[in-house]
């Protein structure tokens, strides 16, 4: 507790449950493992006054800035100025406050999320004020992670919005409006001047402010930076046994690199703690169920306001008032957040209180939070199939942001036909599958190899696939990190233990021909040197890593002096005589990635470039060493060894994507054969040419050429750019869609080697969410067959993607029968019958009808149809 409270709270709590002078009674707690989760501060921008935060009263951070653009913020999610309570109009932001710098105050390192964060502030700002003008002042723009550089790309394109490449100061503010003036440098017009009502400071982030106090109590060691002290090839693992880290301790992450490294750290727990798993857990127990089947519908609805992202487009308080005077309405209200412990509960207690029998949450997609909400109406005691979700975020809020009018008729719309469906909504009940407790994992690379590890090590038995004849992946033509790994070392070590481990099978040279079942209980035919093996297991990890483009321009495949950056280095460890040789090596980055046809960024690739680079340096200190790129991407700690580079007399030249490096072969002035590089130098504002005896392709990394059949096999999606797609980006960064499938690894996209371990181990922890259970309960959604309707014609046999619906011979000739254990309620089948004759639990022809009828007004149009139809 601080020493100088405000104690407002104390004042306000009317039942007098806060008490300042109260003495905390401290306990002393036993535990067999810590898991460390620190989270990261943003940086003080007082610390320098150049900033003039704190000054200058339109002078803001990007924090203060995303409260502003809150519902729950200061103004209510309306964005004001301080100074006049005024819309700001023109806004700039400067990046990299606090970071990437080696002065005074600063941080060293890059934080790595300040860029797409302040692309989204931006993005929010014009859907606040459409003609708002928005100006991004940055250095190399950081879009490294899944989907960035794609949004980065639509930002860019939005009317109104700049990005301007150049470091910044702010001068002074106007004494009458408060207007900020940015001093700022361009290539064409020099140093200009320019006027802005608001100046966002996108400030970076500095480690827990007691980061030393934690390693002090917790007897763990911190790195230069105060960050928790991790080994790249383990880094949930702090220096103490039994103590492990996740999330921002690690350093500056992502949302979902932070999830997973909790999900890893947890089971490297599960590992040390495996021998006392389920002797503590207690199964959670619901209230009876009350049978309300006879009851007239007494629906509940219960608008969320999301923060600004409905609230702020849909007038909430008049949606509700509507919907209390529909039919079978006897209660509607609204919410901040529905998702909210306090708000779930709420609704529990309302359902109860009240005696509602249906209950429908206004919110945002069922994808999301749906089984939270089931459980809320558990929890009221009534069954969790009489619960509907409207969406009225993604589906209205979000694509209807510049209409409110039409948003708000919209939203009573969609909850008007949810109202209508819920009425007619009937009791389900699930049913309980065994969990087979083995694991498949295909892909044998360093994320293969790493889960495993933890599974086996947890007490289940592994069935390890790899295509190739050994274990490695791409890891094995990689022979060190920028953090001074030996890869193949690293390599034979884990390659070993996965050999060693009685638990893990492993197949060499294998191919999956087969795979069929469902979550907890699956069955994958594998061809390998083993022969042909049918493998049960109750969990699938696919691991099956990414693979390298091959290039088509800059005389790759032509001129041997031309290689990938991956030959590069296999080369360099190979103390290859012509490229220690070498006078000059030039690196041209973004081959094959960041254009139309692969619309991301690679994200290793100029750390690849900068560590060969400094590999050269010391092999030859005498050495011309050029990096040709777009935006270099060193992000976190390893824009230290990017400063490292530029001091050791390594060029950096900066190229556009429409004035792209041109090569051919020709001579030096003293007629020596070298590659000569044509590309234009921003710096000096000109074109230049560069001669070398070696070229570099920083060649993206892409898809492996299995991912695409994996992705049928195991029924899973992909992304737009051929990669898995995940469940959800930020909540379920290791799982699928698909029940019982996780993923891991370059396979889910490219990343360094700490990054697919902390994944790995990440999916290995969800995993272990199912493989610890006897049971999985499956969905109570799923078809039925009126077998009196059936005629036998197999359309729905042959749309089942699951294999669930089966013809069978009966006294009455064939008819399709169903095995619900296989259904996933994807309704193909249903749709596809032309009969009638399958039904969709939860989602019959009449529930979904009366959606149609309640949104369509009666005036004979339906009736038109029908008689339109009849005649066909």
């Amino acid at each position: 507790m601080k020493d100088k409270q405000c104690r407002i709270c104390e004042a306000v709590c009317k039942n007098k449950a806060i008490d300042f002078n109260q003495t905390v009674e401290k306990k002393e707690i036993q535990v067999g493992a810590i898991i460390l989760a620190a989270g990261l501060e943003p940086y003080d921008p007082k610390v320098k006054k150049e900033y003039h935060y704190g000054d200058f009263a339109n002078v803001v951070t990007s924090m203060d800035y995303e409260r502003l653009l809150c519902s729950t913020g200061p103004y209510a999610g309306e964005v004001l100025r301080a100074s006049d309570m005024k819309h700001p109009h023109k806004i700039a932001w400067i990046q990299c406050i606090g970071s990437r710098r080696v002065t005074p105050g600063d941080n060293s390192y890059c934080s790595s999320v300040c860029c797409t964060y302040t692309q989204k502030q931006a993005m929010l700002t014009k859907d606040h004020a459409a003609d708002a003008e928005c100006t991004i002042f940055h250095n190399d723009i950081r879009a490294y992670g899944k989907d960035f550089e794609r949004y980065y790309d639509k930002v860019e394109k939005l009317p109104g919005v700049r990005f301007i490449r150049s470091y910044t100061s702010i001068v002074r503010e106007n004494p009458v409006t408060k207007n900020v003036t940015v001093r700022y440098a361009t290539p064409d017009a020099g140093v200009k001047e320019e006027e802005f009502d608001m100046v966002v400071l996108s400030v970076g982030l500095n480690p827990p402010k007691d980061a030393k106090s934690i390693a002090e109590k917790f007897g763990i060691q911190l790195n230069a930076r105060n960050f928790c002290d991790i080994a790249p090839t383990n880094p949930m693992a702090t220096s103490r046994a039994g103590i492990f880290v996740s999330g921002g301790f690690q350093g500056p992450i992502d949302i979902p690199e932070s999830v997973f490294s909790a999900s890893g750290a947890a089971s490297q727990v599960g590992e040390l703690l495996n021998y006392r798993r389920g002797k503590l857990s207690r199964e959670r127990e619901y209230p009876a169920e009350r049978d309300v089947s006879k009851e007239e519908p007494k629906i509940g609805v219960f608008v969320c306001h999301c923060g600004a992202n409905i609230g702020r487009i849909v007038n909430v308080p008049e949606t509700v008032e509507y919907f209390k005077t529909l039919p079978g309405v006897v209660h509607a209200q609204e919410q901040l957040f529905s998702c909210a412990t306090n708000s779930a509960k709420q609704i529990t207690d309302v359902t109860r209180e009240k005696g509602l029998n249906r209950v429908i949450v206004a919110a945002c997609s069922p994808r999301t939070l749906e089984n939270l909400f089931r459980d809320t109406v558990r929890e009221a005691g009534i069954n969790q199939y009489y619960f509907e979700m409207a969406n009225i975020r993604e589906h209205d809020s979000w694509v209807h942001s510049k209409e409110k009018e039409e948003a708000t008729r919209k939203a009573k719309d969609i909850v008007r036909m949810s109202i209508a469906r819920a009425g007619r909504l009937e009791p389900l009940q699930e049913f309980d599958l065994p969990v087979d407790k083995a694991a498949l994992i295909v892909g044998g690379g360093i994320a293969g190899m790493n889960c495993a590890l933890s599974l086996a090590n947890q007490g289940h038995e592994v069935h390890l696939v790899e295509k190739q004849s050994e274990l490695g992946g791409i890891a094995r033509r990689l022979h060190s990190t920028l953090e001074g790994i030996d890869v193949q070392a690293y390599l034979r070590d884990l390659s070993a233990k996965v050999y060693k481990h009685q638990l893990i099978h492993v197949y060499h040279s294998a191919t999956i021909t087969d795979a069929t079942g469902y979550v907890g209980n699956f069955v994958t035919t594998v061809r390998s040197e083993k022969g042909i093996t049918a493998i049960k297991h109750g969990a699938t990890i696919l691991a099956t890593g990414a693979d390298l483009h091959t290039p088509t321009e800059y005389l790759y495949g032509q001129d041997e002096r031309v290689m990938t950056h991956l030959d590069l280095e296999e080369r360099i460890a190979a103390r290859d005589e012509k490229i220690s040789s070498a006078q000059s090596v030039a690196m041209i980055q973004c081959v094959g990635c960041r254009n139309e046809e692969r619309n991301y960024c690679s994200r290793v690739c100029c750390s690849e470039s900068v560590k060969n680079a400094l590999s050269l340096k010391k092999l030859n200190p005498q050495m011309d060493v050029s990096i040709l790129y777009r935006d270099m991407r060193t992000y976190g700690f390893k824009e230290d060894y990017y400063r490292e580079a530029s001091e050791n007399d390594i060029k950096f030249i900066r190229y556009e994507p429409d004035d792209k490096p041109a090569v051919q072969a020709g001579e030096s002035d003293a007629g020596k054969p070298v590659l000569k590089i044509t590309t234009t130098d921003f710096v000096l504002g000109k074109k230049i040419q560069l001669d070398a005896d070696v070229i570099a392709l920083a060649a993206a990394v892409v898809p492996a050429s299995s991912t695409k059949e994996m992705a049928g096999r195991f029924k899973v999606t992909l992304s737009q750019d051929g990669f898995f797609k995940e469940a959800h980006a930020k909540l379920r960064p290791v799982e699928f869609a698909t029940d019982g499938v996780y993923l891991c690894g370059a396979a889910h996209y490219p990343k360094f080697i700490s990054e697919t371990i902390n994944q790995a181990y990440g999916a290995a922890g969800r995993a272990m969410t199912l493989l610890s259970n006897n049971i999985v309960v499956a969905s109570g959604s799923v078809c039925e067959v009126n077998a009196f309707k059936c005629f036998g014609c197999a359309a729905c046999v042959a749309a089942c993607a699951y294999n669930a619906l089966i013809m069978v011979d009966t006294r009455q000739g064939k008819k399709v029968t169903i095995n619900p254990v296989l259904c996933k309620g994807d309704g193909l089948c249903n749709a596809k019958c032309p009969s009638g004759a399958i039904q969709l639990k939860h989602y019959t022809d009449d529930e979904m009808l009366s959606e149609i009828d309640a949104v369509i007004p009666d005036d004979g149009i339906l009736q038109q149809m029908d008689a339109a139809i009849a005649t066909m």
